[in-house]
Order: structure tokens, then sequence, then C-alpha cells
């Protein structure tokens, strides 16, 4: 019992630090009935259908196939990369980064091994996970923290776009100029098999219903109707997905709520973390999320600022930098580690020393875009 409790605090460590400091914030502020008002349900609504989109379409293997579809062209290395680092890039912007990894980092090592080049193993992954915590930023979809701050913000979809395009788009240029630098050798036309069954009724129902959730991003339709009709849906058409959506993040969301609505009624601490973000949004955020992550730290310093543009660009750079500081980079890294244990401490390094050299980058935009 002791053993299945450690490997779920270790599998599900943000879930746990949120859930515990719900449990002791709730000392200093008891349960009343202000806590109905903590939750935010239309994003934890509209979060709860778009994961379960994004694990229907995934699991018809959707993606993989326009994958395959795209390598069939492929005639070098750095063609190779560039379809393997910009897949994740501009699906993470419809399919979140979790998605857009989970997916692309296993085709990555099964097409690198069949085209002989697992040498380019780890600079791929590498900027696979960097290019879809990149491209994420993008959208609202793109990532929890964004999804949750565009609803808070109350700002248009067109506001947003505009607001990270400038970041996404030297993200995309530093990309394909590290890409320019690979060695240029021509590989065999990789030849994969494409073993998805893929139902094109149930992949239309899907972009159906991915369609009516972005309606609810554009503030046209009731969040509620979506998510009744994204239950039918599923109970009626595939009921297995319900098990494949990240209920740990749903519950995550809830435990900060909790922790965040419960310090915001304690004068001190509101004063303390007010007087500390203000006029810092950004690099506070940024320097949360390298200990915390990127959706904690949106969650809890939200509460404490209505600076909403500093907030999303601080949280969505603050998604490079250490390895937690996108929980989605840890999807990567298991992939490496359970497939190349030997492989763990150079991808280690590496990863790190490309995520600083782009998070200054980005961060030195910000600055010259703020002056």
């Amino acid at each position: 019992m002791g053993t299945k409790i450690i490997s779920f605090i270790k599998k599900e460590t943000i879930l746990c630090i949120s859930l515990l400091l719900a449990i002791i914030s709730a000392f200093f502020v008891h349960p009343d009935s202000g806590y109905a008002n903590y939750v935010d349900w239309h994003t934890l609504m509209l979060l709860f259908s778009l994961m379960a989109v994004m694990a229907g379409l995934q699991r018809l293997g959707v993606f993989r196939k326009i994958g395959i579809t795209l390598l069939s062209h492929t005639k070098n290395t750095r063609q190779l990369a560039l379809i393997l680092v910009f897949l994740p890039f501009f699906f993470s912007m419809l399919i979140t980064n979790d998605v857009a990894l989970i997916t692309f980092v296993p085709f990555a090592v099964i097409v690198l091994k069949l085209a002989h080049m697992e040498i380019l193993l780890v600079p791929i992954v590498i900027l696979q996970t960097v290019a879809a915590n990149l491209g994420s930023m993008l959208t609202p979809m793109g990532n929890p923290q964004n999804l949750y701050l565009f609803s808070q913000s109350k700002m248009s979809l067109a506001d947003f776009l505009g607001l990270m395009l400038p970041y996404t788009v030297v993200s995309a240029l530093c990309l394909f100029i590290i890409i320019f630098f690979f060695k240029k050798k021509r590989i065999d036309i990789i030849d994969m098999e494409n073993d998805c069954n893929i139902s094109g009724r149930l992949v239309f129902m899907y972009l159906i219903l991915f369609s009516i959730c972005l309606l609810c991003v554009m503030d046209i339709l009731d969040v509620k109707i979506l998510t009744a009709i994204t239950i039918i849906f599923l109970i009626l058409f595939d009921r297995k997905i319900f098990i494949s959506i990240d209920y740990s993040l749903l519950g995550t969301f809830i435990g900060f709520f909790i922790f965040i609505g419960n310090m915001g009624r304690l004068p001190q601490f509101h004063s303390f973390i007010e007087n500390l973000i203000i006029g810092n949004e950004a690099p506070v955020s940024i320097l949360a999320s390298q200990v915390i992550s990127n959706v904690p730290s949106a969650l809890l310093l939200s509460g404490f600022t209505d600076n909403w543009n500093a907030l999303i660009i601080g949280t969505n750079l603050g998604g490079l930098g250490t390895l937690i500081a996108s929980m989605a980079s840890l999807i990567s890294y298991k992939q490496i580690a359970r497939n190349y244990p030997g492989k763990r401490k150079v991808y280690l390094i590496w990863f790190t020393i490309t995520n600083i050299i782009m998070l200054s980058i980005l961060f030195a935009i910000y600055l010259f875009l703020n002056k």
C-alpha cells in the first residue's frame, strides 16, 4: 500500500502539491459558501472537452497519418529534421503541447531508426520539445494555462493571437536557423507502414466536436452545452476515451483554485504577493515556472494581478528553462530515459542549454516590445 502511494505521489507530484496546499489553506479559511466561487468551471469544462477531442483523434491515428504522409517526400536529414520539429510546433497550436509530444516524439524515434539516423535522436527530440512549448504559445487552446488566462482576461481571440504572434514568429525563425546548421545528408525515402485504422466517420464527428469547442473559445456558445454534447457523444460513440482524459490536470486546477481563493482572503498574504508581482508579472511568472511549472504559476499569480498580457507572456516564456518549467517537457524526457537510458545526461545538458538560449532571446524580445 505504501509503495503504491509513493508511486502515485511521484507520478502526480503537482496534483498532490495542489491538493496539499488546498487542505493547508482550509485551516486558515474554514470551508464556507465562498468556496463555491473559487473554481473556474468554464475553463475546466472547456479543458475537459478539448482533452476528449484530442484523445479521440490521437487514438484514431490522425496525427500520425499526417506525419507519415509528409515524411514520404523526405530526401535528406535537413528536411527530415524540419518535418519532425515543425510537426509538434504547428500541431501544438490546436492539440496542446503535451498531446503533440505524446504523438510525435515516439513517432520521431521510429522514423530515425528506420532512416538509420539515431545520431540525431537527442537534438531532434530536444527541438521537438522546445517547438511544442513554443508553438502552443500562439493559441488559447495550445496549453492549459493559456486556456485559463484567456478565459479570465476576457480578451478577444484576435487580441490573444496578436499578443503572442511576435514570439511565435521569432521562435519559428530560431528553430529554422538551428535546423539549417544540420549537416545535409541524403537519406533513403522512409517507407513507413501505415497501420492507422482510421474511421472517417468518427474523425469527421470529432472534427465537428472540435469546431464546437472553438465556438466556446470564442465565447459564441455556452460551455455547458459543449460539455453535455461531449459527454453524450463519448457515451454513444467512443466510451474508451473517458479513461484517456487527464483527470489529474483537472484535479490540479481545482486544488490551486481553492488555495488561491483562500489565500486571497488573507489580507497579509494577498498584500505580500501583490506587492511582489505588480509591475513584474512577466519575470516573476518566468521564475516561478522554473520551480513549480507554468500551469500552477499561471493559476497562482492570476489571483493577484490583472495585467493579463504580461502574465500570459510570462507563463508561456516560463515554459522554457528547467525540465519542469513545462510539464509537457517531461513527456520527451521519459521517452529518452526509458528507451535510451545512456543518453539521459547528454539530453539534460543540451536540453537546458537550448532552453536557456531560447528563453533569453524571447525575453529580450519582450523587453524590446515593452520599453
